[in-house]
């Protein structure tokens, strides 16, 4: 443990993403506790305020229906980790799965599964998640089901390699020779080899995964109004550019802020887990 927390705060920028993400998880779980004006999550309206350059107590300005800046921000954190964290909840479990037994029992099983996946690797993400928000209601659990769609083949297609290297090595062979079921191998012998890997891309992911939904919303395909969600944000203060710069600039840092926040824990992460191993 204390050789762990070395080599993560030996690192300057891995002190700083553990910062960052802090911040940013700590702002979505506590956003009733911190926000100023936590009424102005939904549809509220105060046009004696509307509009307003930062100042106190609206430290990031009010949007055009005099709505709180800082407030909102706070709870778009919020729904961008919900959906972050549910779509690696599914998309994870899935593609490793995948990955696995496509890597271990080899056939025409490896063939199909990994060609249904190149498939799926093939389309661009945002083009492929635009394609789904385009037949489907524009929604937070839609954009959850587009993103989810586009992101296991990722999972698959790292584990079904992991599995085809540690597959050779010596300790699955042992295995095997004393008559270890496929299941066992899979899960018992394989599996634990490939989390680190795992765990380092799904915190690279996260980022990745609030930026995605920040474009689908930036389009007009995620979360509707009046949930705050910082790409509709985004979009709609950039008609008023740059006299009401407040609109766009602090929702846009929002989104820097989490992205490069879990990049660099994500690296931090992989120096760690290397390591250990």
């Amino acid at each position: 443990m204390k050789r762990t927390l070395f080599i993560l705060l030996r690192n300057p920028l891995s002190v700083l993403g553990l910062i960052l993400v802090g911040t940013v998880v700590l702002s979505a779980v506590f956003a009733d506790f911190i926000a100023p004006f936590p009424s102005h999550r939904g549809a509220v309206v105060d046009f004696a305020n509307f509009n307003k350059a930062p100042e106190w107590p609206y430290i990031f300005g009010t949007d055009l229906v005099g709505r709180d800046l800082f407030s909102r921000i706070l709870y778009a954190y919020r729904i961008s980790l919900l959906l972050g964290v549910v779509v690696l909840a599914i998309a994870v479990p899935v593609g490793v799965t995948i990955g696995l037994v496509a890597g271990y029992v080899g056939g025409w099983i490896e063939y199909v599964l990994m060609r249904i996946t190149d498939v799926f690797l093939s389309i661009p993400p945002l083009v492929l998640a635009l394609s789904m928000m385009g037949l489907l209601e524009p929604t937070l659990t839609n954009g959850m089901l587009a993103v989810t769609v586009m992101w296991w083949p990722w999972y698959t297609r790292l584990v079904y390699n992991l599995t085809r290297s540690e597959k050779e090595e010596g300790y699955v062979l042992a295995a095997e020779v004393i008559g270890a079921s496929r299941a066992h191998m899979i899960f018992r012998e394989i599996l634990p080899n490939c989390v680190p890997s795992i765990l380092t891309k799904m915190t690279l992911d996260l980022g990745f995964v609030i930026l995605i939904a920040s474009s689908l919303s930036f389009l007009g395909l995620g979360v509707q109004p009046p949930t705050p969600d910082l790409g509709s944000m985004v979009a709609d203060g950039a008609k008023y550019l740059p006299d009401s710069w407040w609109l766009t600039v602090f929702p846009g840092l929002a989104i820097l802020v989490a992205v490069f926040g879990f990049n660099l824990l994500g690296d931090a992460l992989r120096d760690v887990l290397g390591a250990e191993q």
